[in-house]
């Protein structure tokens, strides 16, 4: 599909749920990765059924446990949650919406008339249907206790809104019941079988209902599948820290290599709900090192790929290795695979800390102890607190769960193939009690300081290093004064100030410096990918459009309040990364 190209620039880091923090890069992504599913101009037949999830709320639950409650303002559920999903439902046309898992200010959403009627349908337009989440209708009853019994439950949540039920054995015979009864009107139900099949229609399922299994399997895992995982994994790895510019390694100088951790050649680094079958298809880090430099000698201790069950006493034997290699390269972190019994992230796998599961971060101080280099790959699916790392070794790598390819885009930037260009799309805690702690924080956030530990965060959202360097010029606006209706263009020069090819992420970050309700101290507004050769400088704009300075106010209306404003652009959202202008409103 043509929109790959779209979803390609559309991405610059790994991308989920936004708890509590970037609406805006989830909207451009959400929005791009939609349009590449369904079709070109919407939906238009032309691809599969997109379904935009979960709605609304889901990424700050109590406890950190997914489906716990979640209770918050309504500013924040408009000015933060919805966002994403205006945009899926205005822009991209997207088919499908699924309720979240979560009850919201003490309604489940399964059965929030609120949430799936007056705001889903009403204020944001959705044409599409509601589908249900696997077996959340029934949790109306047997989780939240918001209903007396599995009927009733069926027969609430088709009344909110909910026009398909995923699973549900005596759905059907509940809702019929429901009808004859007159508790639900028959036109409900003729409205949501409408909807149903009017995808169906547009999808050709009546046409051509029936797809041809051999012909399919010709079309998966092709080259232009390769190409753009491969592309995509490259594009996401972030290089966090590379003191001394000890990467890229020259494979003339580090001819014997330690690679070791139960995430060195474990396949499962496609995440969660993927398949990896055959196991082939799937480059692990070991086998991308062992492409990359075939004339070295490699060394392993790879703890038979498991995290929950590593065995201890290997680290003995990876930490005498480590003494008679000239480089070591620890690749830890977390595993996602579903139904995999090792798997310690992911959907429904939560946890108590961000620290490095089991034995990993003893590993990685038996290593860091032989005095040789020293090479940390993180594969993980959440961001995890690595302090003690970033103080003591000198070059790490966030690879993320980056896919089939991602052991060959690893080994790639490893040994200079490519130039790292990733972003952080989240902040990374140096604790899991800073939780919670995101870039666009209101300015009360770090008004006291924690007593014993540093505050801020470990690394900032947008933060991620280049094997060469940029340097931003101060920004210049079009207009230093404007009307809440009009729009402004914000420019800078960028230069490649090092000695090879890279590509920067501009960021464009903006603060409405004081308003009838509190205000984060940035937000991230647009951003840009511009690739540059040695000395070669490029002028860098954005548009600043009315939209880019609203927000939801003390009037309950999306709207610009007059008032000052900083533009803010630059390499991260880190302070010392910035250039600012002021732009004033009236």
């Amino acid at each position: 599909n043509p929109n790959i190209e779209l979803a390609r620039d559309a991405r610059w880091g790994r991308v989920g749920e936004t708890f509590g923090e970037d609406t805006y890069l989830v909207t451009q992504m959400g929005t791009a990765l939609i349009l590449g599913l369904q079709g070109e101009n919407g939906f238009d037949g032309s691809g599969v059924l997109a379904c935009a999830k979960h709605f609304v709320g889901g990424g700050e639950p109590a406890g950190g446990i997914n489906a716990a409650p979640m209770d918050m303002s309504e500013q924040k559920l408009r000015d933060l949650y919805l966002s994403p999903f205006a945009e899926a439902i205005n822009k991209a046309y997207v088919a499908t919406v699924m309720p979240a898992h979560n009850e919201l200010n003490g309604v489940p959403c399964h059965a929030n008339h609120y949430l799936l009627q007056e705001i889903l349908r009403n204020e944001l337009g959705f044409q599409g249907f509601v589908i249900s989440d696997w077996m959340d209708i029934e949790r109306l009853h047997e989780m939240h206790h918001y209903a007396p019994s599995q009927e009733e439950a069926f027969r609430m949540a088709v009344k909110a809104g909910v026009d398909m039920h995923m699973q549900g054995d005596g759905f059907l015979e509940a809702i019929v019941e429901a009808v004859r009864n007159k508790y639900i009107p028959e036109t409900r139900i003729d409205l949501a079988v409408y909807k149903i099949l009017e995808a169906k229609f547009r999808l050709g399922l009546f046409e051509n209902p029936l797809v041809d299994i051999p012909a399919s399997r010709s079309l998966i895992y092709t080259e232009d599948h390769q190409a753009t995982a491969l592309e995509a994994a490259r594009q996401s790895i972030v290089l966090l820290k590379n003191d001394d510019c000890l990467l890229p390694l020259k494979q003339e100088r580090y001819k014997k290599i330690l690679v070791t951790g139960p995430n060195a050649n474990s396949p499962t680094i496609m995440g969660d709900w993927t398949t990896r079958q055959p196991e082939e298809n799937v480059i692990t880090v070991l086998a991308g090192i062992q492409q990359q430099v075939p004339d070295a000698v490699i060394d392993t201790v790879c703890f038979s790929n498991k995290i929950r069950k590593m065995d201890r006493s290997l680290i003995k034997t990876a930490a005498q290795k480590a003494v008679e290699a000239d480089i070591n390269i620890v690749v830890v972190g977390e595993n996602s695979e579903r139904y995999n019994s090792d798997r310690t992230c992911g959907e429904n796998c939560d946890r108590d800390n961000l620290e490095l599961p089991t034995h990993q971060q003893e590993l990685l101080e038996a290593v860091y102890a032989s005095g040789k280099p020293v090479i940390l790959v993180l594969l993980n699916g959440r961001p995890l607190s690595v302090t003690w790392a970033q103080q003591h070794i000198p070059a790490i790598v966030e690879a993320w769960e980056p896919g089939g390819m991602g052991g060959q885009a690893i080994a790639e930037i490893l040994f200079g193939k490519v130039n790292p260009s990733g972003k952080l799309p989240i902040t990374f805690p140096r604790s899991v009690g800073q939780i919670q702690t995101v870039y666009n924080h209101k300015a009360s956030q770090y008004s006291r300081k924690f007593a014993l530990t540093t505050t801020g965060p470990l690394y900032h959202f947008g933060y991620g290093l280049s094997y060469t360097t940029f340097e931003y010029g101060n920004p210049v606006l079009s207009k230093d004064t404007i009307h809440t209706n009009e729009a402004v263009t914000v420019s800078f020069e960028l230069a490649n100030t090092g000695f090879c090819q890279g590509t920067e992420i501009a960021q464009l970050y903006i603060q409405d410096e004081y308003g009838t309700v509190t205000r984060p101290v940035k937000e991230l507004k647009g951003f840009q990918r511009i690739t540059l050769n040695p000395g070669e400088k490029k002028r860098v704009s954005f548009l600043i459009t009315p939209d880019k300075l609203a927000f939801f106010t003390s009037r309950k209306k999306y709207e610009v309040e007059p008032g000052s404003f900083k533009i803010m652009v630059g390499a991260s959202s880190r302070e010392q990364d910035l250039k600012t202008v002021s732009l004033m409103v009236k």
